[in-house]
């Protein structure tokens, strides 16, 4: 509109007057509802319980299964414990979504970053924000700043491994398509190709029964692993973060979604405000400093 009074001043006849003032006055219509839609955006599509979800008025998150402590406890995502199950209520209930209206769905890991249109909200499964997973999925801002550790049967050659280089001549073992098992190749880059498996629990399973020498997991899985679940296994070390930036985990959405930036906010609000804070020291307590591998 602030083109009006120009167009005027150089117009040379009133029918052209009459034209551009039409034209002029015609042009705000898609102007403002563009307008709308960008202010909008933020207003209506993140008003608090009326996000646009896969189900209106619910919200569906999803996971995997079986759903590992301590990121979740007995297997139940829906029951709100463990850090993983915690956050994503506490997400809900900032996007204005309580319990009740929250739905659980199962996902494999894997599934949940590939390629394809997604079946829930979002998805918290300690996936890493990456690059290349950026390229076909969206992800929150970060929930979780997380480091790669090994785990090793005590008394063998790999628990009394101390840096990177003793690591190279070991079977190593880790989930597909987790950092963990980025890490045994890009760092460690051992002699023996890595063993990789559809679960965690398989390579667990294989730790116990000698089949690899050692196993790349997060460092909060690695101390609910020796703790409860191969009592005679200790965490042989972390690594550092690879380049400047720490690696996280992130809330998983469908690729272009118009509620990662809802999402995002409300995992950045919780930062904020301590909630994050307060529940990793409530359900990861345990996952204090172990060594460092270099």
């Amino acid at each position: 509109m602030h083109l009006a009074p120009r167009v005027l001043r150089r117009a040379i006849s009133a029918a052209t007057i009459a034209l551009l003032a039409t034209a002029v006055g015609c042009a705000p219509q898609p102007e403002e509802k563009a307008s709308d839609q960008a202010s909008g955006s933020a207003g209506t599509t993140c008003a608090k319980g009326k996000l646009a979800t896969q189900t209106s008025g619910k919200l569906t998150i999803a996971t995997d299964e079986p759903a590992y402590e301590p990121w979740f406890e007995d297997d139940k995502p829906a029951n709100g414990k463990g850090f993983e199950s915690a956050v994503a209520y506490a997400v809900a209930k900032q996007l204005g979504y309580d319990k009740s209206a929250v739905v659980w769905q199962s996902v494999p890991f894997n599934k949940a970053f590939a390629p394809g249109v997604k079946t829930f909200d979002f998805d918290i499964n300690q996936v890493s924000i990456s690059t290349e997973r950026k390229k076909a999925v969206d992800f929150s801002s970060g929930y979780y700043d997380v480091r790669q550790a090994v785990i090793a049967l005590k008394g063998t050659k790999a628990a009394k491994a101390t840096s990177i280089a003793d690591l190279k001549g070991l079977k190593l073992g880790a989930q597909v398509g987790t950092t963990s098992l980025n890490y045994i190749s890009d760092v460690v880059k051992p002699k023996q190709e890595a063993a990789a498996y559809s679960k965690n629990d398989q390579a667990i399973s294989s730790l116990k029964n000698g089949q690899v020498d050692a196993i790349v997991t997060d460092l909060p899985t690695a101390f609910y692993v020796t703790s409860a679940e191969v009592t005679n296994a200790r965490i042989v070390g972390q690594f550092e973060n690879q380049g400047g930036t720490p690696e996280q985990f992130g809330l998983v959405l469908d690729k272009g979604s118009d509620l990662t930036s809802c999402v995002s906010s409300a995992v950045d609000a919780l930062r904020k405000d301590g909630t994050l804070a307060a529940l990793e020291k409530q359900w990861l307590s345990d996952a204090v400093d172990a060594p460092v591998l270099k």
